[in-house]
């Protein structure tokens, strides 16, 4: 079996079996990707079935030199995927990388934004052109939705059940979910559409798409990752921020005003409470607040 046989193979169970985002595919295919290259400029001739933990053991000591240990941890995890999916279809019966220790990581807190910061945001926005208008609409979806960038941009006007105030999201794996809207956040995305997108010229197969350049196209996660962050530098906000810090506020605020972990585990869409149980990460004042307001011995 050659490497790039047995790396469309694994992109195609990725897609079909595992129901993944292109996005997602292409991260555990840069893994081994990584791996083949390796192999080609080191003259090591092992097939994806030969090559044993020694070679594999080689790559991650030289790959580690240039990558910080949770870049390690992640190219580890990818390439065990891998041969785990070797293993699953018969072509090997071991995986090399088992043996193989990922270096210890602290869990990294996400970074948040105050409310008063996204305020500070939105109105560094220029409201008197109609990117500004659009813009607006999408960081107060992100911020209310608490939705991923990909969700954000594939979101579609047949998504939209205001009447009902939720709106329909597809997820990780296209797993869909509803999440509610608030008031203020369908305002916005009425007055993008009724003044805005129904004057831009829509290209043909994004009818549906809700938000769009000015080609009538819809929006990259790129194009999204720039809007932030050029209205961090104005709003003069020095955090390191990218589209992911409103979800992360999102959670964030919605459990220091009481909200229950389990709500907040379905509206973020997390398979596992563990994974949202990073947003404990509460301050010390709010923490003595719940305490006293909630602990039989107050």
């Amino acid at each position: 079996m050659k490497w790039l046989n047995a790396l469309q193979d694994y992109q195609y169970y990725l897609k079909i079996e595992k129901g993944l985002s292109k996005n997602s595919i292409d991260s555990y295919s840069r893994d081994v990707k990584k791996l083949i290259r390796f192999l080609e400029e080191n003259e090591i001739k092992h097939s994806p079935i030969s090559i044993n933990q020694a070679e594999v053991q080689q790559f991650m000591y030289e790959t580690a030199k240039q990558l910080n240990a949770r870049s390690q941890a992640r190219l580890l995890s990818g390439l065990r995927n891998f041969f785990n999916y070797l293993i699953f279809e018969d072509y090997r019966e071991d995986n090399p990388t088992t043996l193989i220790e990922a270096p210890k990581i602290g869990r990294k807190l996400p970074d948040t934004l105050s409310v008063e910061e996204i305020d500070i945001l939105i109105k560094a926005i220029d409201l008197s052109t109609n990117e500004g208008e659009r813009n607006r609409t999408i960081i107060e979806t992100l911020y209310s939705c608490g939705l991923r960038v990909t969700e954000l941009t594939n979101l579609k006007i047949s998504d939209l059940f205001f009447e009902e105030g939720f709106i329909r999201v597809l997820g990780k794996g296209n797993k869909q979910r509803f999440v509610p809207i608030n008031n203020q956040t369908k305002k916005y995305i009425n007055l993008y559409q009724n003044s805005i997108r129904n004057h831009i010229k829509i290209q043909k197969g994004f009818e549906d798409t809700l938000f769009l350049n000015r080609r009538g196209k819809q929006l990259t996660r790129v194009m999204i990752f720039t809007i932030v962050k050029k209205l961090a530098e104005k709003a003069g906000i020095h955090k390191s921020i990218s589209p992911h810090t409103f979800r992360h506020s999102f959670a964030t605020h919605l459990l220091e005003r009481g909200a229950n972990l389990l709500a907040i585990q379905q509206m973020l869409g997390h398979e596992s409470i563990t994974t949202t149980e990073i947003y404990m990460h509460l301050d010390k004042r709010f923490l003595k607040e719940v305490m006293n307001n909630f602990h039989p011995r107050k």
